[in-house]
């Protein structure tokens, strides 16, 4: 372990905070116990970590990368939003809590061969005891305030990377910066299209926990459906189990009743239920290591499907499954929103909605892309080239979403009026393999008949 010479920043006070006499501050400064951290905890992703650094220390031999975890932002006034690390900031350390703003990895240039030394520059815990307030003054990091941070020697226990105090970082020459860099922040997207098997097994918990949070919001339908913000209602259940089981959900949850259904992100979530109506959920729990699942299921608020609901659910429906069935290695990315599209115009043309088949005029009725990749960021790597991602192949070990819908506006006046309002999307998360694709979410019911079971199941119960 290392570090430089510690300044005391200023404080982070409060226009409300009382004055610290000297007598006070003698005395905060006196009399604490030791309170190290256990000497055998290790951040989760300890051990694969290395790997990735090395992957991203081949594609900029010999240049000094810095990845930032981010910074605080202001919510309002004093009050600052909670803090995630940036995701390729998580994914290169394995650090992922509240305690990691400001905090920088610098990928070091070491030896003759181009690579790398992996550097934590980063705020340590409050030395207390000689003359530094921050731990009971600072509103934004002291310890009193908002929590223990690792001292040095503890944070490099826990991740293996040497860490040195932050205020080293301004006497750094310059590096390339992912904050500001595109090709670095391209890179390290690119670098995380495929997961390893921690990963996976980390989406798969997120996924479980989802499914978990899906069955709390069928039985909280009786008292949702009497409540005049029903869809507040179960977004409120949901996020109880996410806050329970992981870190929150990964993304603002959508609970869209009725015609609020065909907002592709309706997350404004102050409507009332209507049993006659359907109910688009859309939620991921995201876990403590920050891998969110993203599932979608459209349930009918009464329990049972009407005819014309159940007539557009299975188009969806038969549409999902054309898209899952062309997930395989070497097919391209855009193959399983094509083929979900085919048989969404086919039946809307079927249905004589559209005339025919042929073009994009389906569009109107399902506007947006049919999936996307998925992992520490719920629309994961998007920062990858088109090349390699949008326009690219498919690889054993990338998770993915195929989640078609259909989405009729209650003003079109294309439609016939018994669809006009409904909104319908069926969303799972998969992961390719050797042969195929695995459905990872595959616990949700997705047919008509077995969504209907299972709510009856569960409300029963």
């Amino acid at each position: 372990m290392s570090g430089t010479p510690h300044r005391v920043p200023p404080l982070h006070t409060g226009s409300h905070d009382l004055p610290v006499s000297p007598e006070l501050a003698a005395f905060m400064g006196a009399d604490w116990a030791a309170g190290p951290l256990p000497g055998d905890v290790r951040v989760p992703a300890c051990a694969v970590t290395p790997a990735r650094r090395a992957r991203l220390s081949a594609r900029f031999p010999g240049e000094r990368l810095l990845v930032p975890a981010g910074e605080l932002r202001v919510r309002s006034n004093d009050c600052d939003h909670r803090f995630r690390p940036h995701s390729a900031y998580a994914w290169l350390t394995g650090l992922t809590g509240e305690d990691q703003p400001g905090h920088v990895l610098v990928m070091e240039p070491s030896g003759p061969g181009g690579g790398h030394e992996a550097v934590l520059y980063l705020r340590p815990r409050s030395v207390r005891g000689e003359g530094d307030d921050e731990f009971y003054r600072d509103r934004r990091y002291g310890e009193f305030w908002v929590g223990r941070r690792a001292d040095l020697a503890e944070a490099e226990r826990l991740t293996g990377i040497r860490c040195v105090h932050l205020d080293g970082l301004g006497l750094l020459p310059p590096g390339r910066d992912a904050a500001t860099d595109p090709e670095l922040a391209t890179a390290l997207a690119e670098l995380r299209l495929v997961k390893d098997a921690w990963e996976i097994g980390q989406l798969q918990r997120a996924v479980d926990h989802t499914t978990a949070g899906f069955e709390d919001v069928v039985r909280a339908l009786p008292r949702a459906l009497a409540h005049p913000r029903g869809e507040r209602w179960i977004e409120g259940v949901f996020g109880l189990r996410a806050r329970l089981e992981g870190n929150g959900t990964g993304y603002e949850t959508i609970a869209a009743s009725g015609a609020h259904a065909c907002v592709l992100h309706w997350i404004r979530n102050d409507g009332r239920l209507d049993p006659s109506e359907l109910l688009l959920f859309d939620a991921g729990v995201e876990t403590d290591t920050l891998y969110t699942a993203d599932i979608t299921r459209t349930l009918p608020l009464s329990g049972r499907f009407s005819p014309v609901q159940r007539q557009v659910y299975e188009l969806v429906l038969a549409a999902q499954e054309a898209g899952m069935a062309a997930l395989r290695p070497g097919a391209r990315f855009r193959d399983f929103h094509r083929a979900g599209m085919r048989v969404i115009a086919e039946g809307l043309a079927d249905w004589g909605v559209l005339k025919h088949a042929e073009g994009d005029f389906h569009r109107r009725y399902t506007l947006c892309s049919s999936g996307h990749m998925l992992g520490l960021d719920v629309h994961d790597c998007a920062r990858a080239r088109a090349e390699v991602y949008l326009d690219g192949v498919l690889e054993e070990g990338q998770v993915l979403t195929v989640e078609p819908g259909l989405y009729f506006q209650p003003d079109d006046e294309t439609l016939p009026a018994e669809l006009r309002g409904i909104g319908v999307r069926i969303e799972d998360d998969l992961v390719v393999t050797a042969d195929g694709a695995r459905l990872m979410s595959g616990a949700l019911p997705r047919t008509p008949d077995a969504v209907e079971e299972w709510m009856g199941a569960l409300l029963e119960g």
